[in-house]
């Protein structure tokens, strides 16, 4: 099993990302992201992996990959579908540094899914405070 990493561009905050990816599965079900390269790792990404996604820079939450499949954008352009499950789980915050595309990410090095009671805690907070919080590890 393996793990893929991503930014999530343009997107505020954990309620924006769950907002845009529940029009896009009513629009064009299923729910899938898009991307350029197909994974070389395809295999090990459906044997349980998930995506990891990175939100005003800090990995906050994760979906599992159902599937990865070959995807057309709207223009016609081939591209990698990866099939998600549209329960956003969130994870214990790590800041991390701004990159292009994605990145595998191995088990091991993946931040722990945190409680309801856990995230609530932090979601009381103004998202800036959350994230200089984060940034001195004092906030999951």
């Amino acid at each position: 099993m393996i793990h893929l990493l991503k930014l999530a561009v343009g997107v505020r905050d954990i309620g924006h990302l769950t907002e845009i990816q529940h029009r896009r599965a009513l629009v064009d079900a299923p729910l899938r992201h898009q991307t350029r390269s197909f994974p070389k790792r395809a295999d090990e990404l459906r044997d349980g992996g998930s995506i990891y996604w990175v939100i005003t820079g800090a990995i906050l939450v994760r979906q599992r990959v159902l599937d990865v499949i070959d995807d057309v954008w709207d223009d016609g352009v081939r591209c990698a579908g990866l099939l998600l499950d549209p329960s956003l789980i969130r994870v214990a915050a790590r800041p991390t540094r701004p990159f292009q595309g994605w990145r595998y990410l191995a088990p091991e090095d993946a931040p722990v899914d945190i409680s309801d009671n856990q995230a609530r805690v932090s979601d009381e907070l103004p998202a800036s405070l959350q994230r200089s919080l984060r940034a001195l590890a004092l906030l999951p």
